[in-house]
């Protein structure tokens, strides 16, 4: 890993611990930009199926949920619930990752879980209006709103991404330190990926809890 790795070895002194810090920061952000590229297909397929059917609820659920197009909506909770955070993400190894790789880590959990269950509680909330009785019925439809304004947060999350990964970059370094290990080409691509002009949607989630 050329200009990347710096040797550790010796415990000498406080600039060379700053150098080994550096040296573990930049792999890293390697790692975190690595994971981000396995699981971009799966995003960017869940980002679309959401823009697709965020317009039926951003302002809630209509008063009648026969006329909601389910079909759109099956297809963003399906997108959803094949999303899972790369295994460098979940809680417990995110712990060890230093620098600026870590809110990265933290930002995708962030997303992954509230878009799994935040399209799944909105689905049970139509089926429970539905078919549930008029107390289930009444119950999903106050709350429903919390699972709105929860897939709304996770695509802000998602869209944080990508300035993180920049601003990482080039504090530890940018293209003249990393090298071929991860150039300037492969940060702008994924930060094209995970940015608010891709994932942020419109408009405003439109519905607050009791409206």
């Amino acid at each position: 890993m050329s200009g990347v790795a710096v040797a550790a070895g010796g415990c000498g002194t406080g600039a060379r611990a700053s150098q080994a810090e550096l040296s573990l920061q930049r792999e890293d952000l390697i790692a975190v930009s690595r994971a981000l590229e396995s699981t971009e297909s799966s995003a960017n397929q869940e980002v679309a199926a959401t823009k697709v059917a965020w317009p039926l609820i951003v302002n809630g659920l209509p008063p009648s949920t026969t006329t909601i197009a389910r079909a759109r909506i099956a297809a963003a909770v399906g997108s959803a619930a094949r999303l899972s955070a790369p295994a460098l993400f979940e809680e417990a190894q995110a712990r060890a990752i230093t620098g600026p790789g870590s809110p990265i880590a933290g930002l995708f959990r962030t997303y992954s879980g509230l878009a799994t269950r935040g399209w799944r509680l909105v689905w049970a909330a139509i089926e429970q209006i539905d078919h549930g009785d008029p107390m289930v019925a009444r119950f999903a439809r106050e709350n429903v709103a919390l699972y709105i304004e929860s897939i709304y947060d996770a695509h802000f999350s998602l869209a944080q991404i990508g300035k993180k990964l920049r601003t990482g970059y080039r504090k530890l370094g940018g293209q003249a330190v990393f090298g071929a290990t991860l150039t300037q080409g492969e940060v702008d691509a994924l930060a094209n990926t995970y940015s608010e002009a891709t994932d942020r949607l419109h408009p405003h989630v439109g519905v607050r809890l009791g409206s």
